[in-house]
């Protein structure tokens, strides 16, 4: 390491060259991060409990749900969480407030001192940065979201208190492996030897349990060693040795929300010795939560409604949301999504809901050409689509163009296709939202 003058002097700029930094967007592997956190005097145990968050779906609603119920137990929680829908700083949250930009230049600034030759990918950087912002702040509780499976995810390189892992399903198969049991393997790989291994879905692959197991870790698992029960004004959360909690229902929106909030709540109990937690907390965490994107509802004429819904076990749940909800007119659906994503599958539990479909490209480097959307969605939509565009914009105002005042417009399928939504602020003051 040297004393070197400070690289760059705003957080966009540090951004802009970590995007250039390593020859690929995606390198699994823990050898660089590792030796870049031992250079910077760093160990695999944060001086926290580390609660690490892993899954297909579900890992941001049940991180959300986690730092809301230690925070209105009292608790300092620093949050990793990635991509982010409007803001880098999202990724990056202490006691529940984005990071600064002074605060991740001044990480950054120390990773780059650390790395001298190591060229690390731009997550690495970012993970690195959230990783050494649990150092600083010294929080009572670091939760941290998985970006990309799990056994060789840069969060793995510190070793998780308490492992959890929402769902399984197809996503990343490239890097993951094309079958549930090898995703779940990789999945499972943030478990730890003699830890609890906290498992959020009934049916998952059996490879999930076996593989925790195998690592020495303790795996309770949702229907087994943890379940929860319809309630006339909520739900019951019954937990392990008997425990059982009358709660109301969480503010996310969707029945299966609370396959998500069971698994955190029982995660947290695995830390009931560093961290007791009332039931009134839990309670007021699962009424305060919010989470940008996931069935957000934006009341209007039309209504609104993003959902980063990017594969098909999402949309599945998207669909049982949309089955729920009131729309008393038509739904329009604009459906923008990445190139390495399966639109087939993100489309077909929507077909029942959605009357009309106008396909876009996002202003994403990795987005699926419009034109090729459309090629492929061909033999799939039962109604014609509405139209092509070459940006979201287009297909947003498109959409509005063709609606009337009781209908409901969907903007689905990739967190960039929403945050487009989010950042236009024109748009959102004339849906009332701005």
């Amino acid at each position: 390491m040297t004393d070197s003058p400070r690289r760059f002097a705003t957080l966009d700029a540090w951004l802009d060259w970590q995007a250039t930094l390593h020859p690929t967007m995606i390198e699994l592997g823990l050898e660089r991060v590792a030796a870049v956190w031992a250079r910077m005097n760093h160990n695999k145990s944060l001086p926290c409990p580390v609660i690490t968050v892993g899954g297909t779906n579900g890992k941001g609603s049940c991180v959300a749900m986690l730092e809301s119920m230690a925070q209105a137990a009292g608790y300092r929680t620093v949050c990793y969480t990635s991509p982010h829908l409007l803001r880098y700083n999202e990724r990056v949250r202490i006691n529940g407030e984005s990071a600064s930009d002074d605060v991740l230049c001044a990480s950054f600034e120390r990773i780059d001192r650390a790395r001298d030759e190591i060229a690390l990918t731009y997550f690495e950087f970012g993970t690195l940065a959230a990783l050494d912002r649990c150092v600083c702040e010294a929080p009572d509780l670091a939760i941290l979201e998985v970006g990309l499976g799990g056994r060789l995810d840069a969060v793995n390189v510190v070793d998780a208190d308490v492992a959890v892992v929402t769902s399984i399903g197809r996503d990343h198969t490239a890097w993951l492996g094309d079958s549930l049991d090898e995703i779940a393997v990789e999945k499972a790989g943030i478990c730890r030897a003699g830890r609890p291994a906290i498992i959020g879905q009934r049916d998952a692959p059996s490879s999930l349990r076996t593989e925790a197991m195998r690592l020495g870790a303790m795996p309770l698992q949702l229907g087994r060693e943890f379940d929860h029960a319809a309630a006339d004004s909520g739900w019951i959360w019954n937990g392990t040795a008997t425990e059982r909690l009358a709660l109301p229902m969480p503010a996310l929106r969707g029945a299966f929300q609370l396959d998500n909030a069971a698994a955190a709540i029982t995660a947290l109990r695995c830390l009931r010795q560093r961290l007791p937690m009332s039931a009134n907390a839990i309670r007021a965490g699962l009424q305060r939560v919010q989470l940008a994107g996931r069935f957000q509802v934006i009341p209007g004429t039309p209504t609104w409604i993003l959902d980063v819904a990017h594969n098909g076990s999402a949309a599945q749940a998207l669909a049982t949301n949309l089955q729920a909800f009131a729309c008393r007119g038509r739904l329009r659906a604009v459906l923008a999504v990445l190139a390495d994503k399966a639109p087939e599958a993100i489309v077909q539990p929507l077909l029942p809901f959605v009357d009309q479909w106008f396909l876009a490209q996002s202003d994403d480097a990795r987005a699926l050409p419009v034109a090729q959307l459309n090629a492929r969605l061909a033999g799939v939509l039962r109604t014609p689509t509405a139209g092509c565009f070459a940006d979201v914009a287009s297909a947003l105002d498109a959409a509005r163009a063709a609606s009337r005042t009781d209908d409901c417009l969907l903007v689905v399928g990739s967190f960039t296709t929403v945050s487009q939504v989010l950042a236009d602020t024109a748009r959102l003051a004339v849906i009332g939202k701005g």
